[in-house]
């Protein structure tokens, strides 16, 4: 099992689960990466208005949809609704690809996996405007991304969900995969607008308690430097004053982690993520914080937040 035949590698008891919304540009090379070991591969679609649906079943996936809310709900609705058989469960983003060496590694792997393993994390590369971004702290990022079926969830959060295992452990392969989103700039700032807006409500409801928090178990855990990357983020960086905060984190990535050695494309990639997406995520905390003020209860302070960000709440 895992091994070549006849020049093909062997299917997995695995079945690969694809978030999509007007996705026409990446589906069928996201779908194409993951055919070679993946014995389901399953489209969760929020009704896209572009050629996504029919690109995704001519390349041999099954296609389901459902309105989308949030990350998290649409990728457990999927779970819930695609009567998964398998005996692993592998989440990946349509813009992203498995390369043939981690296939090949997922093969060869996966079926002798340890009976104490839960989770298998995998280190992502990002790959903006055609280069690979090896610095600036972002390679590898080490993510959770299969697991053994009811052994992991997404956690239910509006943004920064990771996948949290439930018992046992999580090993990480060596061989990366790669985020490689082929849009311009302006989806990448649209993009990251709407993920700001998603980021700037968690913080909200950090501080004033608007809707229930996913509680973690004992045995609960995400892929290594998750937990203390966010017990950072939430406990020292959201605290600080944000242009202070914003400057300082892409300063950091830039020099200190030395992404000043991505080159332009580097500058570009660490000013936006690191500066101002930074920044703009503060500036709406700052917004909204005000609109807030004048509510007193929780609900009202919800339903008016729920107002501003369009989100349903």
């Amino acid at each position: 099992m895992g091994h070549h035949a006849n020049g093909r590698l062997l299917l997995l008891m695995l079945t690969v689960l694809i978030l999509t919304r007007d996705e026409e540009r990446h589906i069928e090379r996201a779908i194409r990466s993951v055919k070679p070991f993946a014995e389901r591969i399953v489209v969760i679609d929020s009704f896209s208005a572009d050629r996504t649906v029919e690109i995704a079943l001519a390349t041999g996936a099954e296609v389901l949809q459902q309105t989308f809310t949030s990350h998290a709900r649409q990728f457990e609705w999927g779970v819930r609704q695609a009567d998964i058989r398998t005996e692993w469960l592998m989440r990946l983003d349509a813009d992203e690809v498995i390369g043939a060496e981690l296939a090949e590694e997922i093969c060869e792997t996966l079926p002798a996996m340890a009976a104490d393993v839960s989770g298998i994390a995998l280190k992502r590369k990002q790959i903006f405007l055609g280069r690979w971004i090896r610095h600036g702290g972002r390679y590898p990022l080490v993510l959770t991304r299969i697991w053994r079926h009811g052994r992991g969830r997404v956690e239910d959060r509006w943004m920064d969900e990771h996948v949290v295992i439930d018992g046992g452990r999580i090993v990480c392969l060596q061989q990366p995969f790669a985020d490689h989103n082929l849009n311009d700039l302006g989806f990448f700032v649209e993009k990251h607008n709407r993920y700001a807006t998603r980021e700037a409500v968690e913080i909200l409801n950090r501080r004033h308690g608007l809707f229930q928090r996913e509680i973690r178990g004992r045995q609960d855990q995400t892929a290594p430097g998750v937990a203390r990357k966010r017990w950072i983020k939430e406990q020292v960086y959201d605290r600080m004053p944000f242009p202070l905060a914003a400057l300082g984190y892409f300063l950091f990535r830039y020099v200190v982690q030395l992404g000043f050695l991505d080159g332009r494309e580097g500058l570009i990639y660490h000013g936006l993520q690191g500066f101002w997406y930074r920044f703009l995520v503060g500036a709406k905390v700052f917004e909204w914080e005000r609109a807030l003020r004048r509510h007193v209860t929780a609900e009202n302070k919800r339903n008016e937040l729920a107002r501003l960000t369009g989100l349903s709440l």
